[in-house]
């Protein structure tokens, strides 16, 4: 599949996800992922803001607690410290599954494993799970709905929670960072 990055316009072609039965079901597929594997989480942690919505149904499929990490905001207290503590109770054998929406270009993922590691986690006591996996990413996950690959993919996709969004909010996320489109 070839998909060119940007309209006519100039903008980024944007692929709304807004279909709740489409969406349920990939979540639905993350959750028996989980439910039939060997390893078993003792929490899902939501991965803020996109792995929100989708941790909250794993959440409540998988009966199991959540927690969750907003690293979107960057703002102190919301995400690095929260990381430490998560990785100090990975230490002490607490099993995490990580939820996030896309694994786009892998900086998220990254991010937070880098975080983990310097506050001493046990990485056999975590796993990550996505929505939507790029086989192109800097990073892997352990389980994920839809691949895709940016090298040849370049829609913009917009979760039905970003619906809401104004289309010049969206437009301007998608291009904050361009090389996920070029």
């Amino acid at each position: 599949m070839s998909d060119t990055s940007t309209t006519e316009t100039g903008e980024p072609q944007l692929h709304y996800l807004e279909y709740y039965e489409d969406f349920l079901a990939k979540v639905r597929e993350l959750s028996r992922q989980v439910a039939d594997g060997d390893w078993k989480p003792d929490f899902i942690i939501g991965v803020g803001r996109g792995g929100l919505v989708p941790a909250v149904y794993i959440s409540h499929q998988l009966e199991l607690p959540m927690l969750s990490i907003d690293h979107s905001s960057k703002v102190p207290g919301f995400a690095d410290e929260l990381l430490a503590r998560v990785a100090s109770m990975t230490a002490e054998g607490t099993k995490m599954l990580f939820v996030d929406d896309i694994n786009d270009s892998g900086g998220t993922i990254a991010y937070i494993r880098e975080r983990l590691g310097e506050g001493g986690c046990e990485t056999a006591n975590m796993r990550y799970a996505v929505v939507i996996n790029n086989q192109s990413s800097s990073v892997s996950v352990d389980m994920w709905a839809d691949m895709i690959d940016r090298a040849e993919d370049k829609r913009w996709f917009v979760f039905p929670w970003e619906s809401v969004g104004t289309r010049e909010a969206i437009i301007e996320e998608a291009q904050s960072v361009p090389e996920r489109l070029s």
